[in-house]
């Protein structure tokens, strides 16, 4: 079975975990596969910390303001501050346990650890969901930008709307169809993930220049023309809008927190990092608090300098965003203007204003920049695909790596597919919503997991360790729980749904198949886990 490990059976494992649903797969064992059929690391701190900023400054500011705005009215601001207080408690858990367990996989990996096989599954199968149906929510998003920008602004082309937008009984627009802008870029980056994550990233790096020079652009030209004005009401949908219903504040909190799970994906990629355990907590913390602030500064500017007002229904309640009700609206000339309307909100913002010529640069800037976030959820995704292929859980050949690219190319070739058949007919907003789902519930599970490694491996080296965990643990499980149960209804019966499917497979295929089922499980001789000694 080869000469640096040992296979060991797994029923003292299995007793002894019983009560944390069965399997649970050690430490050692997680680190010593991951060894065996490995990914090369090539990323440091600086490029981590750049991918993190990559993913989160992407939709959420460039085309979910527009969605936001239709939620909170200018309480977006404050969306923008709940949805970040979540995300940084959630870093500080992701933190710890991606420098102490630095291999592909994220969540999934962290939980089998900890919880066991069953409740890995359920949590590696969210992410599927999450990363694809993030990836054709920012393919939605770059479409509006390059049918808006290129094409009408520059060319003076108007693609026919059967083109550009899905039918408007799911939210699209009246006469959509299909939306093939955004089917034909994400099968572009498909293409150019499969032909390496190196070249990927240093193509990233520059792109993120990019959109950080467009975005502080914004800010320098839209806050000066803020008038107080278009701030009042601050809160027309009040802090709450009421559970399930996804409007208000904190509804809005509930959709935009999607913008900020680049440095979830930076976790995915802890495999291929130098150095992990100094450049992984480098990077998910940095990424953050950069991003933050830029959203408070951009939302403030888009408000301030045009109005941020929803499209309030008869019952004196916003429309819901992504609605068939909305897009019928948003097609009256009165309403056509309006912030919530705008399917490329921050140039639209800018050309209002008078600066046709920089709202165009911008726009060009979300052209390229953006489909660098699908890049890197296609990345995140297609490596949960992996890792779960690589435990027995899915079919094997999902794990195959390409001779010649390195890249896990099945996995990535087929969830392209499914990313540009799901950007073909939904609206960013209702896909930004069904992609959370999946991302709050793999959070809530790596607090858990935190938790529950401090008591039963407290001996383990930790690098970087949370600061005051009993207070950031429960603040991120609790935090996680309250933005879920925000977020529309439709979009929250989405992940029961999807986990029911998920546990139909697993127990028909990846209950029998799986590597730790089947007894083996991989410990690594002590030169592997000491090789200076």
């Amino acid at each position: 079975m080869g000469r640096n490990r040992q296979v060991r059976t797994c029923h003292g494992w299995e007793i002894e975990n019983i009560m944390k649903f069965a399997r649970v797969k050690p430490l050692d064992a997680i680190l010593a596969t991951a060894k065996k059929k490995s990914l090369h690391p090539t990323l440091g701190a600086v490029q981590l910390t750049l991918f993190g900023i990559g993913c989160v400054i992407g939709t959420g500011i460039f085309v979910l303001t527009s969605a936001g705005a239709q939620k909170a009215g200018p309480g977006l601001m404050l969306a923008f501050a709940i949805a970040g207080l979540i995300c940084i408690v959630a870093a500080l858990c992701y933190a710890e346990i991606a420098a102490m367990i630095p291999v592909a996989g994220s969540a999934y990996t962290y939980t089998y650890s900890v919880m066991g096989e069953m409740l890995a599954w359920t949590v590696g199968w969210a992410l599927v969901l999450e990363y694809a149906v993030a990836a054709s929510a920012v393919s939605v998003g770059w479409s509006g930008y390059f049918t808006g920008t290129i094409l009408n602004e520059f060319f003076g082309i108007v693609l026919p709307t059967y083109l550009t937008a899905g039918p408007v009984a799911l939210g699209g627009a009246p006469g959509g169809l299909i939306n093939l802008p955004a089917v034909v870029i994400a099968l572009l980056v498909t293409w150019l993930l499969m032909i390496g994550t190196n070249e990927s990233a240093k193509v990233n790096a520059v792109l993120v220049m990019i959109k950080v020079t467009a975005l502080t652009a914004f800010i320098i030209l839209t806050l000066p023309a803020a008038e107080m004005d278009n701030f009042n009401p601050f809160l027309p949908a009040g802090v709450f809008g009421g559970f399930g219903s996804g409007v208000g504040a904190v509804g809005a909190a509930a959709t935009i927190f999607f913008a900020y799970v680049g440095f979830d994906a930076v976790s995915t990629a802890a495999e291929e990092t130098k150095n992990p355990q100094r450049n992984v907590p480098i990077g998910l913390i940095g990424s953050l608090g950069i991003c933050t602030v830029f959203y408070i500064l951009v939302a403030a500017g888009a408000v301030g300098s045009i109005g941020g007002q929803p499209i309030m229904g008869p019952n004196g309640v916003p429309f819901p965003a992504g609605s068939e009700m909305l897009a019928r609206q948003c097609a009256m000339p009165e309403y056509a203007d309006m912030l919530v309307c705008s399917n490329e909100a921050l140039a639209h913002v800018l050309r209002m204003i008078g600066f046709s010529g920089v709202g165009n640069m911008l726009g060009i800037a979300a052209f390229i920049a953006l489909p660098s976030v699908i890049l890197i959820l296609l990345f995140g995704q297609t490596r949960i695909f992996f890792v779960m292929a690589r435990d027995g859980l899915l079919p094997e050949g999902l794990s195959k790596i390409h001779p010649k690219w390195k890249t896990p190319y099945v996995v990535t070739a087929i969830t392209g597919a499914i990313v540009a058949f799901a950007a073909a007919f939904l609206p960013v907003g209702q896909l930004a919503d069904i992609a959370n789902a999946g991302t709050l519930y793999a959070f809530m599970m790596v607090a858990i997991a935190v938790m529950m490694l401090r008591k039963t491996d407290p001996d383990r080296k930790r690098v970087f360790r949370t600061p005051a965990l009993w207070l950031v643990g429960p603040a991120t499980i609790a935090g996680c729980i309250f933005l879920f149960l925000n977020l529309p209804f439709e979009a929250m019966i989405v992940l029961p749904a999807w986990a029911g499917i998920g546990l139909v497979i697993y127990f028909l295929y990846g209950y029998k198949s799986s590597h730790l089922g089947k007894g083996i499980i991989e410990v690594p001789d002590d030169d592997i886990l000491n090789p200076h000694g």
